[in-house]
């Protein structure tokens, strides 16, 4: 995928005339020497694929709550925060909870683990972007493994991704970043955030939760959940441009959305809405994999997710400028 060049404006060099003294000639124009239109630095998507590729790897077992395959897809995003540089907030990198969750079988105990990083921002430090994925998925359900590559690995590579980029040129906000636990369990890891979070929730500016960036082809949409709730965002986000074959949409969150169609407690930021926290999540349409065993790495079109990382990436950018002004 190939990102759009800025042109950069050529600077002309100014004829130096000599002029004064009876007999002296005048000095000839200096040359110009061209300048040349900087080239932007190709991305480098290999760690974002990577990252993707193995959460949703068989070893991670579905990455239930409470499982070991779980208790290693922790491990792997702790190591890739710790790698990045990005810090832990004073209450600590985890942030366990026990809580009732949903189940096949009816309503079971979960232990999970949050995880958290933060940094700090420059314009107006004491207000926080809460950038949030969930990193667990459904396990293992009759001896088949349910590797959720879409749901949600695409959206923790994401978050993953967004972290990498502030490290190199720092945010405006300070940010928080939560890997949750227990989504697919009931929202319980988001639920625990919120009564217990590392800030004040009155110094939340918002959430903005990803699940499920990487399988766009459906319908060309990065759909953008919240505006009904929050109108300010829209005229935010609305201007940003398409990438490659996905562009921003806009949705899913009205009364005349219903059932399914209503996704504005369907992951995480169901949890910041209840609380009374601003939010927006951002997600690409069902496709016949989700929650299928077939939601694998394999079925995912590099190009089409690097495009909407980059829609993810502007959001955030636009958010994080127009916020607080």
């Amino acid at each position: 995928m190939s990102r759009s060049l800025r042109a950069a404006a050529l600077a002309s060099v100014a004829a130096l005339i000599l002029s004064g003294c009876a007999g002296m000639t005048e000095t000839p124009p200096a040359a110009e020497t061209p300048v040349e239109a900087p080239v932007a630095t190709p991305v480098n998507y290999d760690q974002l694929m990577a990252d993707v590729r193995i959460l949703s790897a068989d070893d991670m077992e579905g990455r239930d709550t409470g499982a070991p395959g779980g208790e290693r897809a922790r491990a792997y995003i702790v190591s890739r925060l710790e790698a990045l540089g990005v810090t832990a907030p004073p209450m600590g990198r985890l942030q366990p909870f026990e809580a009732q969750g949903r189940t096949r079988e009816g309503p079971k105990t979960f232990h999970g683990v949050n995880i958290l990083g933060l940094i700090e921002g420059t314009r107006v430090p004491d207000r926080y972007i809460v950038v949030t994925a969930h990193y667990d998925h459904v396990g293992v359900n009759g001896g088949q493994i349910y590797n959720g590559a879409d749901d949600n690995a695409s959206g923790v590579a994401t978050m993953l991704e967004i972290a990498a980029r502030l490290q190199a040129a720092k945010p405006e906000h300070s940010v928080i970043f939560v890997g949750f636990d227990g989504e697919e369990r009931g929202l319980l890891g988001a639920k625990h955030f919120v009564q217990a979070p590392p800030v004040p929730l009155s110094s939340i500016a918002m959430n903005l939760n990803f699940d499920m960036i990487a399988r766009a082809e459906t319908d060309g949409k990065l759909w953008v959940t919240g505006t009904y709730q929050h109108p300010t965002f829209r005229p935010i986000l609305e201007g940003i441009p398409a990438n490659g074959a996905v562009s921003l949409a806009f949705g899913k969150d009205t009364p005349q959305d219903t059932g399914e169609d209503n996704w504005v407690e369907a992951s995480d930021q169901g949890a910041f809405f209840n609380a009374q926290v601003p939010f927006l999540y951002l997600g690409v349409n069902y496709h016949p994999d989700y929650h299928r065993p077939s939601d694998d790495f394999e079925r995912i079109t590099p190009s089409v997710f690097q495009s909407a990382v980059e829609l993810s990436w502007s959001s955030f950018q636009a958010l994080d400028r127009g916020l607080d002004r």
